[in-house]
């Protein structure tokens, strides 16, 4: 089967939408795929079994990536497109089916929602496919002798950060002589510009932390991949943390943690009191300051969350079995 597959230009929603790229190819063995993205995810799909090749879409004045795209793709018949940016593209090119994204679904998670296109019950969960050398590296940069507290302090929206300085305070808890991380390593992540952002972080620990501000979005998912736990904001990173398999806990204000909240069973999320369209409202209204949305989370509701995530299973009795009633 000829697969193209055209997702988001942001990296958490093309994270999302790789589960239901997994299921597509778990029920298609062989199928070759060419993936349109956004530069910034292109490599999510740099290591994908039967890629053919990723188009890194650069937008264009007058919309005229789009035209170039059309050029590139028109010689091709696909027996599929799935199209969750909902172009014009799609429909103008030669296919035996298209799939395209509809209306959003109140009260469903993205990954149910794009799962549902499909019919994919229960969601395949989004998927990561990490290269040689992006394990390579990430055996490079993480500690074998000690756990690593990965930290994701920056978000493309400022309204969305958690306060810079209750991530020190959170990381100083969890990896203190009594906490459930003594003596950890502190993963900081972030893009290349929003050093500023975290470098509080860097002042604070110096030698503990393992600077991956900036580094490829690959090997810090493998490098994820080897952290006892991940906190962090509604972020691409989160999201990528989630697919890594890293127990993952997020932290929520001013966006809708019902769609977004990090995918799976080693997840979980921490969100303002307040919900996120009144903090929207209020920030708009000018009542609250934007870097002050995620004020309500305290450093206390983190460190139980993530002490609970870290907490080792509790014993089994015998008769017992997951879910059974007490």
């Amino acid at each position: 089967m000829k697969l193209l597959f055209i997702t988001s230009n942001r990296l958490g929603d093309a994270v999302l939408s790789t589960g239901l790229l997994a299921a597509l190819l778990d029920r298609h063995p062989g199928c070759r795929t060419t993936v349109v993205c956004g530069p910034l995810p292109a490599p999510l799909f740099a290591a994908l079994p039967g890629l053919e090749r990723v188009i890194g879409l650069e937008k264009r004045r007058h919309a005229l990536h789009w035209l170039h795209l059309w050029r590139e793709l028109i010689p091709q018949r696909w027996d599929r497109i799935v199209d969750l940016r909902n172009s014009a593209v799609s429909y103008l090119l030669r296919r035996a089916s298209i799939i395209r994204l509809g209306a959003h679904q109140p009260g469903r998670h993205v990954v149910e929602e794009l799962a549902s296109l499909i019919g994919d019950e229960p969601p395949t969960a989004p998927r990561l496919w990490l290269s040689e050398a992006d394990r390579r590296e990430a055996r490079r940069v993480i500690p074998a002798d000690r756990p690593v507290l990965a930290l994701g302090p920056a978000a493309n929206w400022p309204a969305k950060q958690w306060p810079v300085e209750r991530f020190a305070a959170l990381a100083e808890r969890l990896t203190a002589p009594d906490g459930p991380l003594p003596d950890a390593a502190i993963l900081v992540s972030a893009a290349a510009h929003e050093r500023a952002v975290v470098q509080p972080l860097f002042d604070r620990f110096g030698p503990r932390i393992i600077d991956m501000v900036g580094a490829p979005v690959m090997p810090t998912a493998a490098a994820f991949a080897g952290c006892a736990l991940y906190v962090g904001n509604d972020s691409g990173l989160m999201h990528a943390a989630a697919a890594a398999g890293t127990p993952t806990l997020g932290l929520f204000g001013p966006t809708n943690a019902q769609r977004y909240r990090p995918w799976g069973p080693h997840c979980r999320l921490v969100r303002t009191p307040e919900d996120w369209r009144s903090l929207v409202q209020a920030a708009d209204s000018g009542v609250l300051p934007g870097e002050r949305l995620m004020d309500g989370i305290t450093v206390e509701q983190a460190a139980a969350a993530a002490r609970d995530m870290l907490a080792p299973p509790a014993p089994s009795h015998p008769g017992s079995h997951p879910g059974a009633a007490a």
